[in-house]
């Protein structure tokens, strides 16, 4: 199974990268977790005829604005678009004319899946928290070759986070915030906060990703980030566009 990195930035495209966007490539299935810029580089990595699904966290714009791209996409299996159903209100709004090219007028065949608190089963287990950022983010652990991924959104530390993290094989959290920055009720993390959730949580290995590139202007402020981890939790690295991992 491998995990592409399409986009790690947060907020905005930039030298660093793109906004967020990954690629898990496993045996069965495409999962893709958000639709920011990161997305127009799917089609250089889907090449084999497995169900896709794509999994929204939350509806600000670095995880969502790749919607607009999916008209680019011609996948002869068409594309499964996973959403909170307390946000499918938004979807329609969004995924739709005078914004982007409606559901309907894309020539790739797109389906809407909502999901819900808990678990919810697409053939594969997926297990949806809600987290804790301004106007909902939701993150999602899921099972996969007898792996446990775990993908945070964006988020602050919270009971949900523990849940969500608690002994799986690889946690992908964001990290926003340089170490000193201040708690904001928009709820983004540090690589300290990061680190301390994945060694209080068992975790196997951490992913760092969703800088922002206000703060992190170039790759080496990441990897300073990654070292400062790696005192904490050993087994972390910061993610940059383009990277691939197996597991």
């Amino acid at each position: 199974m491998k995990i592409i990195f399409l986009g790690t930035n947060g907020w905005y495209s930039s030298k660093t990268g793109d906004t967020a966007c990954i690629l898990i490539d496993s045996k069965d299935y495409y999962i893709v977790l958000d639709a920011g810029n990161g997305i127009y580089k799917l089609d250089e990595y889907i090449l084999k005829d497995k169900p896709i699904f794509l999994f929204i966290s939350h509806f600000h714009l670095d995880h969502v604005s790749g919607l607009h791209i999916l008209s680019k996409f011609k996948f002869s299996q068409g594309l499964n678009l996973c959403v909170p159903k307390e946000r499918v209100e938004a979807l329609n709004t969004l995924f739709n004319a005078p914004f982007t090219v409606g559901v309907k007028d894309l020539k790739l065949k797109v389906n809407i899946k909502e999901t819900i608190e808990g678990e919810n089963d697409f053939g594969f287990k997926v297990t949806r928290f809600e987290m804790f950022h301004a106007y909902r983010n939701f993150g999602y652990r899921f099972e996969l070759e007898g792996k446990t991924i775990s993908y945070s959104g964006d988020t602050g530390i919270c009971e949900n986070s523990y849940k969500l993290a608690q002994n799986v094989d690889l946690l992908i959290h964001e990290c926003s915030f340089q170490i000193g920055h201040e708690k904001t009720a928009w709820g983004h993390v540090t690589p300290i906060e990061a680190a301390n959730l994945a060694k209080d949580a068992n975790v196997k290995k951490l992913i760092l990703t969703h800088f922002d590139p206000t703060s992190y202007t170039t790759l080496e402020k990441r990897y300073e980030a990654e070292e400062a981890a790696k005192e904490i939790f050993e087994n972390t690295t910061a993610a940059k566009d383009d990277m691939i991992i197996n597991l």
